[in-house]
């Protein structure tokens, strides 16, 4: 007999103004199911994000049925499960955990929840030559995701080099040698120049963080421009671009698709995603947001 009831929560740091519960628990009262999906904020407890482990351990013992995991834990919390799925170790990340029968399995549903998003929003773009800002967690994930849609190559630009250098050499041992690049902000110019598309993976352009992440006039009509923030749908950086004819991506197809792909882990269930791209259009404060 197909259950209906599930607990499922997200751990991570300075989490307060997550989508995630009226997400998953919106998607859960359409499919008639009593889901509840608490926040387990580590900032809220006083802990440090390298107690994820013992965090984990609580909820499976609390009866949770999965966990999202966000920053900063999403390295961290590796050591202490039971198996990764073949994407998450891929990556060297976890952002969903799933509990059976007191087994821990590790998966990450940002590289599949981008790539389905860039799939849909950006369907026949080219992808011979894209630069993308950020190398961090979300970065990793996005990379991972272009060079799985069938990028030529992917140069990763980060004001951290080692960062850079560092997810360019993983992405061309899984993807083969000559996949990826790293560069240093300086060499934005002449890379943009020639590049098909732009992902912008930095923290810039979210509410706290306001601005351009990078200076209006190397961005040109030919390049297409997929933004990773969601809060706002419409950054600068997307408002900038689409006003000089670039082709955009928001961010909110990725933080959709990705939590559907959560939640068909933690139900089994099919979860309805143009219902949930609705939801976050509204639920961020942009109704009728240009997709």
């Amino acid at each position: 007999m197909a259950r209906d009831s599930f607990l499922v929560g997200l751990i991570g740091a300075g989490i307060g103004p997550s989508l995630s519960p009226a997400l998953h628990e919106r998607e859960a009262d359409r499919q008639g199911l009593r889901y509840v999906y608490r926040l387990i904020d580590i900032d809220v407890l006083g802990a440090g994000p390298e107690g994820v482990g013992e965090l984990v351990r609580a909820a499976r013992d609390l009866g949770f049925d999965g966990l999202n995991i966000t920053h900063p834990c999403k390295q961290l919390v590796i050591g202490h499960l039971d198996a990764l799925a073949p994407q998450a170790e891929a990556l060297g990340a976890v952002n969903t955990v799933v509990f059976d029968n007191g087994r821990t399995t590790g998966h990450n549903t940002d590289v599949t929840g981008f790539a389905a998003s860039f799939a849909r929003g950006l369907p026949d773009v080219p992808l011979e030559r894209v630069v993308q800002l950020g190398a961090g967690g979300a970065g990793a994930a996005v990379a991972h995701a272009m060079l799985t849609l069938g990028a030529g190559r992917v140069t990763v630009v980060d004001a951290l080099a080692d960062r850079a250098a560092d997810l360019a050499a993983a992405l061309n041992r899984h993807f083969g040698e000559g996949r990826a690049a790293a560069a240093g902000p300086d060499r934005l110019a002449p890379l943009l120049a020639d590049a098909d598309g732009l992902v912008h993976a930095t923290p810039t352009g979210m509410a706290a963080h306001p601005g351009l992440p990078l200076p209006a006039e190397l961005l040109h009509p030919g390049l297409w421009v997929a933004e990773v923030v969601y809060r706002p749908l419409e950054t600068e950086l997307l408002r900038t671009a689409r006003a000089l004819g670039c082709a955009t991506l928001d961010g909110g197809g990725m933080a959709v698709f990705q939590a559907a792909d959560a939640f068909r882990l933690f139900t089994g269930r099919e979860p309805d995603a143009a219902r949930m791209l609705a939801d976050i259009a509204e639920l961020a404060g942009v109704v009728g947001a240009p997709k």
